[in-house]
């Protein structure tokens, strides 16, 4: 058997993905906060919807390591009608203690609002945030989550988005023993109603 041969019977072991399509779509899939369509996902990668759709089950394959590489500690996942990377669920345990042994720091004034606004409006969805605050807080919603002030509640049904809310450690930090007990909204804000409604708790 010539050198030629073994190079092709090498490339048939296993899923074999186009490379630079495969880069693009995990370079789209590790910046996004929520589970992204699929048509959505092969327009930002130029793209037809059959050739995305294929990379996406061999990225599947690849990670699950069903294919020549190892298994790997994330994992692609369909969820909501869209796609995303989550670390696996036998990790939780060894992300959470990683998380939580992270020296404290303070907030930024972005964060500090962008929690505000989840506290008093959840569960509440990326998008609506940043039509409140009037920025996008994508970064800043990865922190929140980061220091497990945040987290995620369930995705939306018809658009896949994600709907967060605050968690017990934020409660925590507070001294409170429910989101109840925050004060009203309203006499902060400049005229009682800008962004919030009548200063409600959800």
């Amino acid at each position: 058997m010539d050198d030629e041969a073994v190079h092709d019977e090498a490339v048939d072991d296993g899923p074999v993905l186009e490379a630079p399509l495969a880069e693009r779509v995990e370079a789209i899939l590790l910046i996004i906060d929520e589970p992204i369509a699929l048509v959505a996902l092969a327009a930002a990668v130029h793209a037809p919807v059959p050739a995305v759709r294929q990379t996406l089950e061999s990225l599947v394959e690849d990670y699950d390591g069903r294919g020549a590489g190892p298994r790997r500690g994330f994992e692609l996942r369909e969820v909501g009608g869209g796609w995303r990377l989550y670390v696996r669920e036998d990790q939780d345990d060894l992300v959470a203690e990683f998380i939580g042994g992270q020296a404290p720091a303070r907030l930024s004034q972005a964060a500090l609002e962008t929690l505000a606004v989840i506290a008093y409006k959840q569960p509440v969805t990326r998008g609506q945030v940043a039509s409140i605050r009037a920025v996008n807080v994508d970064s800043v919603v990865r922190t929140l989550l980061a220091r497990g002030l945040i987290t995620e509640l369930f995705a939306d049904s018809e658009t896949g988005a994600i709907n967060y809310g605050t968690t017990d450690a934020l409660l925590e930090h507070l001294g409170i023993n429910s989101i109840d007990e925050l004060p009203p909204i309203s006499p902060l804000l400049d005229d009682g109603a800008d962004g919030f409604d009548e200063g409600a708790l959800r």
